[in-house]
């Protein structure tokens, strides 16, 4: 009973860390009386100097060639993980897939495409009609009332490159 009282306890001391760090950061609120205890006046010291500690340079551990090769034999002496090796997999399924998705895409842009690269059957000069010339004008009309004067004074839609 008095293991299940102590991992309670323990549980909830780490959700209230979790919490004081939550509102330190500014992404959860706690009431400033939770901090009134030597316990959490201890926590609340821990985390102003891990900030200080990240904000000022002078007050970081300046570290020494000698950790740094503790570290790195440290390092050396864990065990190595190996990963396992990838799985075999058979041609047909790392091949043939991208193949078939080839052969899709090739087929997809020729559907949609096939009808636009058709050869005229009769040859001959597309001319404009007068009632496109009319709605192209009315279009410039409104265009020129929508948008108003601007540094262009006037330009002309009259047939001919001065009007004529």
């Amino acid at each position: 009973m008095q293991a299940l009282k102590s991992h309670s306890d323990e549980e909830q001391l780490n959700a209230w860390e979790i919490a004081v760090s939550s509102w330190v950061d500014g992404e959860a609120e706690i009431r400033p009386e939770e901090l009134d205890s030597p316990y959490g006046r201890q926590v609340w010291d821990a985390y102003h100097l891990i900030g200080d500690v990240m904000r000022t340079d002078a007050l970081a551990i300046r570290t020494s060639d000698r950790f740094y090769a503790r570290l790195s034999k440290a390092i050396d002496e864990e065990p190595t993980v190996l990963a396992p090796n990838a799985m075999k997999r058979p041609l047909v399924q790392r091949y043939g897939v991208s193949g078939l998705a080839v052969v899709a895409a090739v087929a997809a842009a020729l559907w949609v495409g096939l009808p636009y690269m058709g050869v005229s059957s009769v040859p001959g000069t597309l001319m404009a009609s007068a009632q496109d010339e009319q709605l192209w004008n009315d279009y410039a009309d409104l265009h020129r009332d929508f948008v108003g004067t601007g540094p262009v004074r006037h330009v002309s839609f009259e047939s001919g490159a001065l009007g004529q």
